[in-house]
């Protein structure tokens, strides 16, 4: 059995784990920093904007099972791709959304979601979603670690209260979120 990663920042990580988690083929999903120039970051670091980090998931993945292809379909479906600046409540370059290839494969499939979403009409301003190589994954600290389940209530609020819930709902239907 073979096992693939992939990186994906969509704003706050804790709103980008279960999405992913919950589909079949996936091994682990790790909250985690992604893209910056500072080794071993925390939270605190990265929060401030100096590092150059984004907020990221890495998905432990079984290829046979689920493709690189549906988990960039399960991506779009997490993120406002319209906005280059943050995501929802969230603002600043560490919440940027960002696809992380690792190879050319994966930058074409990405390339290629991208162009049929901005062709679907299905949002009314460009998809400016960055797509990027890969570059040194850091695992968060643990308590950001699989939050949606030590903090159900919190997570949540936050999910609403964010404007996520909202908007993909708005965007993809009740069963995104």
């Amino acid at each position: 059995m073979a096992v693939k990663k992939a990186v994906f920042a969509g704003g706050c990580f804790w709103c980008m784990v279960k999405p992913f988690e919950t589909q079949p083929g996936i091994f682990s999903v790790v909250s985690g920093y992604t893209g910056g120039h500072v080794p071993n970051p925390t939270y605190e670091q990265v929060t401030t904007g100096t590092t150059g980090h984004t907020e990221a998931v890495e998905i432990a993945y079984d290829p046979d099972i689920i493709s690189y292809e549906q988990l960039v379909e399960i991506y779009w479906q997490q993120t406002d791709p319209t906005d280059a600046l943050g995501q929802f409540a969230d603002r600043g370059d560490s919440y940027r959304p960002v696809i992380y290839y690792g190879n050319e494969e994966e930058r074409e499939i990405a390339e290629k979601s991208k162009q049929k979403l901005q062709d679907s009409g299905r949002f009314d301003k460009p998809i400016v979603t960055k797509i990027e190589p890969k570059s040194d994954f850091y695992p968060a600290e643990e308590y950001h670690q699989d939050y949606y389940r030590k903090n159900k209530v919190h997570y949540q609020l936050y999910r609403e209260g964010s404007g996520r819930g909202g908007f993909l709902r708005k965007h993809w239907g009740d069963k995104k979120s």
